[in-house]
């Protein structure tokens, strides 16, 4: 038989509020929905509504810019509390130019904006900013342990966002964080089809399953922040995304 993986776009996640249980909601919304989770099934959720559940905003009243962040503000071209913001989520600021940052985000992404932005938040919350979640890995930690208890099954999750990337046009899907399956395989030792051995070879599983799912995600207004993914398999060693971050000492273009 051959191999395939599905992804299914999980309806009636309503708004998230802070405070909100999401792996209670993804539970609901999977049942409502007809699917059972399976051991390999994995469940592929939307930054924003992790953030939004932990509260990772931040009202820009309470922000008051640094003269650096409102140098910078200058050639950007956006509020300076704004830039402060990501200033304080940065460890470094890579590049800049008019309405755009790239930057170290303390997690160790390398990204714009640090991820903040005020997409799919609502026009009557003017003022706020989300924030990427604190610890990526330890919230999909979390939610695939109330999962894993209320199903019995053994599954994967991964928080995923949509980054841009060097020399490419447009944004795809990547993992912020994961629990439950092989985020990084090291194909180090092993051969191609001719015999020779891999020297260098990673695959970025999760990055992959993050991008497979924001193409039934979406990008604007489809209000799709969870999706299921089943028949893919891995006897990867499991590994947090953390492990996709790569080290600023190979960073060969910073």
């Amino acid at each position: 038989m051959a191999r395939s993986v599905t992804s299914t776009a999980i309806d009636g996640i309503p708004l998230v509020e802070p405070g909100d249980d999401v792996a209670a909601m993804i539970l609901d919304a999977l049942a409502a929905q007809g699917i059972a989770l399976h051991d390999g099934d994995i469940i592929v959720i939307a930054q924003k509504i992790v953030s939004k559940a932990e509260n990772q905003y931040v009202s820009l009243d309470d922000v008051t810019p640094s003269a650096e962040a409102s140098k910078l503000a200058e050639t950007i071209g956006k509020d300076p509390r704004h830039i402060e913001v990501v200033l304080r989520e940065s460890s470094e600021v890579v590049r800049y130019r008019q309405n755009v940052m790239i930057v170290a985000h303390r997690l160790g992404f390398i990204m714009a904006n640090a991820g903040i932005d005020e997409s799919n938040i609502d026009h009557q919350e003017g003022g706020r900013l989300l924030l990427l979640p604190k610890d990526p890995d330890a919230s999909c930690a979390a939610i695939k342990a109330r999962l894993d208890e209320v199903s019995g099954a053994n599954v994967g999750v991964i928080i995923n966002d949509s980054f841009g990337r060097p020399w490419r046009n447009g944004v795809v899907g990547v993992a912020l964080g994961s629990a439950g399956l092989p985020s990084l395989q090291n194909m180090v030792g092993a051969r191609d089809l001719f015999g020779r051995e891999l020297r260098i070879t990673e695959i970025a599983i999760a990055d992959e399953l993050a991008a497979a799912a924001s193409l039934v995600m979406g990008q604007a207004n489809e209000g799709v922040p969870v999706v299921h993914i089943r028949g893919f398999r891995s006897d990867a060693p499991r590994n947090p995304a953390s492990t996709l971050i790569r080290p600023k000492h190979m960073d060969m273009f910073r």
